[in-house]
């Protein structure tokens, strides 16, 4: 049966949310022949109850007479007998994973360009787009919970595996930014969608590949090597691989995206009572995480000391939109600027959390915990870790600087009472973060502790 095969062999996929549980059942909810050939595909959407609780989750699922070599690796298992409608009846089929077929994966383009509907599965483009059928994919392989597909130079299709009812958030920011010309974006062609629950559900996104394009998170990592490599006595700014005048654009292009996502969407305000729930809210977190991590309890004091000013505030805080999951890693340098990725916010988080109001000084926090990261990411195991601690602390501050200039520069406002706000929204992603790398790299949780020895707690 097609349900044992996808029971046995989605547990040991990178994407899969539920590993180390046992899977109680496995059903298909939804069957969608796009292709009745062989090689044929079918969409399905499988749901996998884990412990009294459900996740769907997407497969393309590849069938075909005989499998050759270079997709044995993405095998499900033998299957059959079956007959698609109006197409080959084999009394054994190999199923496998799709997305890892060109021949397969075409068929996504074709339909996005002809705006197809196979069943409950529709596919779209936006208005005006011309796109390129001709093109062969290839599968990223970096990715934890998503499925990517690069088409030559041009396109970057992300399927979306883990399916949560509702439009993805990346969809909608990036469609609304690209109805206003946003530059700091990749742009978008299509998308697939279906309907779980009776709520239209993305699928997939297809935007402009950034093929000529550097990983911010990179460029990070090359600048803190230079700075460590050298060893003289010199300073951060002297050191080759110099990264502050990227951190002062990458700022500029966080506030114009900021400005840009007030623009396309609805703001607000909160009121005081409200910040003062926020503050508890932090409070809370941090009490479970001190439970957890017992390393934490030393620097207790300084952080209540920290969310009591941001009870102390007077006047209402302005909330929008905001990308919600901000870092090194999710930024791309292009030869013309800094372009933002992966709106998604947290993938963990509801989707009616990841789409909520929020101050961008939420954004801002996660970038400069980014730049912390990355100051220190090489420290971990290093010998001379001790030595260069000086170092990456120098490095940090000379960032979080450029980037706060940089973001001022674009038109990010951060008043004395941002600055309060601020700093409790990068001191909580610091706790979440202890608790992260206590719980899998426990070698690394020197990294978020480093937070709460600076001079501004």
């Amino acid at each position: 049966m097609l349900h044992e095969l996808l029971a046995a062999w989605i547990g040991r996929q990178r994407w899969f949310g539920g590993k180390g549980r046992p899977i109680d059942s496995l059903s298909i909810e939804s069957d969608v022949t796009i292709e009745a050939g062989d090689p044929g595909l079918r969409h399905l959407v499988v749901s996998v109850w884990q412990g009294g609780s459900r996740e769907r989750y997407q497969v393309l699922l590849g069938m075909r007479g005989e499998l050759p070599d270079r997709l044995k690796h993405a095998l499900i298992g033998q299957h059959g007998p079956y007959a698609f409608e109006g197409g080959p009846e084999r009394e054994e089929w190999y199923a496998y994973d799709a997305v890892h077929d060109p021949a397969l994966t075409a068929w996504l383009l074709d339909c996005m360009a002809q705006e197809c509907d196979w069943g409950e599965v529709r596919f779209r483009h936006m208005p005006g787009v011309t796109i390129d059928t001709s093109l062969r994919s290839l599968v990223l392989g970096a990715e934890q919970s998503n499925s990517s597909l690069v088409y030559g130079d041009a396109y970057i299709c992300k399927l979306f595996r883990r399916l949560i009812p509702g439009v993805n958030p990346e969809l909608e920011i990036v469609t609304a930014l690209a109805a206003h010309d946003a530059p700091h974006i990749a742009q978008p062609y299509g998308w697939i969608e279906t309907d779980l629950d009776g709520t239209p559900t993305t699928l997939a996104i297809m935007q402009e590949y950034l093929s000529n394009s550097n990983d911010g998170w990179d460029l990070a990592l090359a600048s803190v090597r230079d700075f460590y490599g050298s060893m003289l006595d010199v300073s951060a700014a002297e050191a080759g691989g110099d990264f502050a005048a990227e951190s002062f654009r990458l700022g500029t292009a966080t506030a114009r995206v900021h400005q840009e996502l007030a623009l396309a969407f609805p703001t607000d305000v909160i009121e005081m009572h409200e910040v003062k729930r926020m503050a508890e809210a932090f409070r809370r977190k941090l009490g479970r995480a001190v439970a957890e991590v017992p390393e934490l309890r030393d620097h207790v004091g300084a952080l209540e000391s920290a969310y009591h000013r941001v009870e102390e505030l007077t006047s209402e805080v302005p909330v929008q939109r905001v990308h919600g999951d901000y870092h090194l890693g999710q930024v791309m340098r292009t030869t013309t600027g800094w372009v933002v990725l992966d709106f998604e916010g947290e993938p963990g988080q509801p989707l009616a959390e990841r789409t909520a109001l929020s101050s961008p000084l939420r954004d801002v926090a996660g970038m400069l915990r980014s730049f912390d990261y990355a100051a220190r990411h090489l420290l971990a195991g290093h010998p001379d870790a001790e030595l260069l601690e000086g170092r990456a602390e120098e490095w940090s501050e000379r960032n979080r600087a450029a980037f706060l200039d940089g973001y001022a520069e674009g038109g990010g406002s951060i008043s004395t009472g941002d600055a309060a706000l601020l700093r409790a929204f990068e001191l909580s992603k610091a706790v979440y973060e202890v608790v992260y790398e206590a719980r899998n790299r426990p070698s690394w949780v020197g990294i978020p502790l480093a937070a709460f020895r600076r001079d501004d707690l």
